[in-house]
């Protein structure tokens, strides 16, 4: 099976009324044009989301412009120049079969078969349990005669349908429509993947708008779709690549060409734009993808892969410490679930992730991203965001984890049982549930003053909840306001000033555990407030007095990774802004300049032997201290990526050290992946 590096991904959709299909596609030219570009692998249409086919189908519906094998002529060119070829099929869009086959469409719960407004991209949404699952899979047959690579599966969305064959076993199952949406959607990527596994052949494979969770039995590689002008913004990557990387398959970073988003034919990034895309991909251990879309008829754009080869020339020369490499990370930010029930809780909770990991990428905190069910025990502290429910299962998986030696932070309902009446472990967290919090909005106030943070109500601008310390030490407490947000028939109250603390505490500390009254992340996502990561900052810094990587003097828009690679460590650090330009659009027009850099890298006792930048291997000073290493980086301008050879021990001296690690550590790092933490 072939493993991409660096891969091009054309979004090929064409409109009915297009006249000259694939009239003007010079196979060999536009292969040769992705060998130039350093593409070892590319993602071209066999059927796009229109339904159009672009192969000798006998089953599907080829364009009717189109007078020849366009894939397989492409498919043909691409071998021959050592590019492997996933074939594109969009499942859960097809206008055209739509049209002819109204039976095949999804009917919504309103009881509508076409999507409102009749302006996007998905106005047909396509049934999996009708006759059209049996479609697609023998479009699927069809395209396993040719030599393929693998295959890309796009828009297998959830929709809700009460169709016929729906709504009868929806009844059986005692689903409710998204419920079974979401088990219809799962059903297809098992039909689809035994297809593929049945074929016998070693194929990349993988599904897009699936969770990883729901595709990893058959997925060979994982991909993160984010186009940050596009509407993901340039966040969305630093925190998805975040969470794929735990699953433990290769991935892949798709970012486009685009200045807008897909089919934004005359749009084109910025260099520094696409750049950024990429190194943050590498940095976080994906492999870069680009996409583009190719001119119905077949015109090449130089300009468009100029770009691509010059950005792809940058980036090629970071591979020799890029390959193979492993994130390395001691905290773990915890999710919530997707879940399928449409409940009120989905929406904060996706944002509530947002928020917390832009406050650990903004303090330069090393941490993956899972979801509950993921193993949690190697990690030095974990962070809850804000809607974490327990269940008996993750009660028992804290409770251990706590009793290893952990640390927990904690906010919003995290913590409380399923109905949200209680917290589920009182004692561990020192604190009682007292429900809702009334005040809107409310204040917190340190409860001793603290470098960094004003020493004054500061407004906590969305709702948490009210909670007595009981046990546990106050750190912040509530200032109620004079009166809350309200309109009471003659006046609207919008001046809102604190008025006196109303008993209830903001922050507590019981030990090992630390918790918010209100949703941190949900919050930080909507406001931005700096004293509020301030004051998660230095709940850190109690929980990890020494942390992995320290950075002094990289802004705070400055963000950092850490990888490993046999005997050294990567330190990856990014200086770039984006700049809000236009009324929806970020630019990233260039690199910022950043100098007098003090970088502190702890590695568990291993000896540096030495430092330099990749990839001019330029030496780097460095001396011992805090337990680690002091490097000093003169200065950078965009991105920088720093190099620490570890020295090699003998055998004896590898024997002592692991018994002098394992005298130290604690009880809960030991036997549990310590090497992938430190």
């Amino acid at each position: 099976m072939h493993i991409p590096k660096f891969a091009v991904f054309y979004d090929f959709h064409t409109m009915p009324a297009c006249p000259d299909v694939g009239a003007g596609f010079d196979c060999d030219a536009a292969a040769e044009q992705l060998k130039r570009c350093g593409a070892d692998f590319t993602i071209f249409a066999a059927r796009c989301n229109l339904g159009m086919a672009y192969y000798d189908t006998k089953t599907g519906i080829r364009h009717p412009a189109l007078k020849y094998d366009l894939f397989g002529r492409f498919l043909e060119a691409c071998h021959k120049r050592g590019i492997a070829v996933s074939a594109y099929m969009n499942v859960g869009l097809s206008q055209e079969e739509g049209l002819r086959h109204r039976d095949w469409l999804t009917v919504s719960p309103e009881g509508e078969i076409y999507r409102q407004p009749c302006n996007i991209h998905e106005y047909r949404t396509m049934c999996y349990n009708s006759p059209y699952g049996d479609h697609v899979l023998a479009m699927i047959d069809e395209l396993l005669e040719y030599p393929v690579d693998g295959f890309f599966f796009d828009c297998l969305t959830p929709h809700p349908c009460i169709g016929a064959e729906c709504i009868r076993e929806m009844r059986e199952r005692k689903m409710n429509p998204s419920e079974f949406a979401w088990f219809s959607q799962k059903r297809m990527v098992d039909r689809i993947g035994r297809k593929i596994k049945d074929s016998g052949r070693d194929l990349l494979l993988y599904y897009n708008c699936v969770r990883p969770t729901d595709q990893l039995e058959w997925s060979t590689y994982l991909e993160y779709e984010c186009l940050p002008t596009g509407g993901w913004g340039y966040e969305s990557l630093q925190l998805n690549a975040r969470h794929l990387r735990t699953f433990g398959k290769p991935m892949l970073n798709m970012t486009g060409r685009f200045h807008e988003t897909w089919g934004d034919f005359g749009g084109i990034r910025t260099r520094a734009s696409l750049l950024y895309d990429c190194i943050t991909g590498l940095a976080n251990t994906l492999p870069p993808n680009i996409g583009d879309h190719f001119h119905p008829r077949g015109d090449l754009n130089h300009a468009v892969y100029g770009l691509i080869a010059d950005v792809y020339g940058e980036v090629r020369r970071l591979m020799p410490w890029a390959d193979g490499a492993k994130a390395v990370a001691e905290v773990a930010m915890i999710q919530p679930p997707d879940t399928p029930d449409n409940s009120l809780e989905a929406v904060p909770s996706i944002y509530s992730a947002q928020g917390w990991g832009r406050i650990l990428c903004e303090l330069k905190c090393q941490f993956d991203v899972l979801l509950p069910h993921q193993d949690f025990t190697k990690y030095k502290v974990i962070v809850l965001a804000d809607r974490v429910r327990f269940d008996e299962t993750l009660k028992e998986r804290i409770r251990s984890y706590l009793a290893q030696g952990g640390k927990i932070i904690s906010s919003g309902w995290s913590g409380l049982d399923g109905s949200g009446t209680h917290f589920v472990l009182p004692d561990e967290w020192g604190a009682e549930y007292l429900g809702e919090s009334p005040h809107d909005p409310a204040y917190f106030r340190l409860a001793e003053k603290t470098e960094g943070i004003p020493d004054m109500p500061v407004t906590l601008y969305e709702k948490g909840i009210s909670m007595r310390a009981a046990g546990a030490e106050i750190l912040a407490e509530i200032v109620a306001p004079y009166y809350n947000r309200q309109f009471d028939g003659e006046h609207y109250y919008s001046y809102l000033p604190p008025d006196r603390k109303d008993g209830c505490a903001a922050l507590t500390l019981a030990g090992q555990v630390a918790h918010f009254s209100h949703p941190v992340g949900f919050g930080y996502y909507k406001h931005a407030q700096v004293p509020v990561r301030e004051l998660v900052g230095n709940v850190l810094k109690r929980f990890l007095p020494e942390p992995l990587l320290e950075v002094r003097g990289l802004p705070s828009f400055g963000r950092t990774a850490v990888t490993r690679q046999g005997n050294r460590h990567m330190i990856w650090l990014t200086a770039f802004v984006p700049e809000r330009r236009g009324e929806k659009i970020d630019m990233i027009e260039e690199g910022c300049e950043v100098s007098g850099l003090e970088i502190v890298l702890r590695l568990n006792g291993q000896k540096v032997s030495r430092v330099y930048t990749a990839p001019d291997c330029t030496e780097l000073s460095f001396t011992e201290v805090d337990g680690g290493y002091k490097i000093l980086l003169p200065s950078m301008k965009g991105y920088a990526v720093i190099v620490a050879e570890i020295k090699k021990r003998s055998a004896a001296e590898s024997s002592f050290c692991r018994i002098l690690s394992s005298l130290r550590a604690p009880p809960h790092s030991r036997n549990c992946g310590q090497g992938d933490r430190n």
